[in-house]
């Protein structure tokens, strides 16, 4: 099955340690979702960020309910994280996030490496355009929320 990337950059202007505490802190995914997705934090109490961190939630893809758990496989604060899916839509998703200090700044980088289920077709006609309104929604509230 063909495996899909998407690559999006959004520079912000804050500090790195800032911009990385945001992102440790898991409930904040929740204000980078778009609403139209009812996203649903499951895992309950404070989540400790660290590899082998396992997070579950729940959403909704065009009006299906859609539980979905990721594992934090790599943590390297404040330079990087990877968190990929161990179970949900996708029969790969495998997220890169990098954090890089760049003109008293901070240039956050998503690397995603994915592979829907229906293959190409369903990609072409789904989720490529579902991933991208996804996260440019989470370039625009990064910025609202590191002004």
């Amino acid at each position: 099955m063909k495996e899909f990337t998407l690559q999006t950059e959004v520079w912000l202007p804050r500090p790195r340690d800032e911009v990385f505490a945001f992102f440790s802190d898991a409930r904040n995914l929740d204000a980078l979702t778009p609403p139209w997705v009812k996203f649903a934090m499951l895992t309950p109490g404070l989540i400790e960020m660290r590899a082998g961190t396992l997070i579950d939630y729940r959403l909704r893809v065009h009006g299906i309910p859609i539980r979905w758990r990721t594992e934090i496989a790599e943590w390297q604060p404040p330079h990087h994280f990877v968190d990929r899916q161990l179970r949900g839509p996708y029969t790969l998703w495998h997220h890169t996030h990098t954090f890089e200090e760049r003109n008293s700044g901070t240039l956050c980088l998503d690397h995603v490496r994915y592979r829907p289920r229906g293959g190409a077709l369903v990609h072409k006609l789904f989720v490529r355009r579902d991933v991208e309104r996804i996260f440019n929604y989470r370039q625009y509230r990064l910025k609202q929320l590191f002004p």
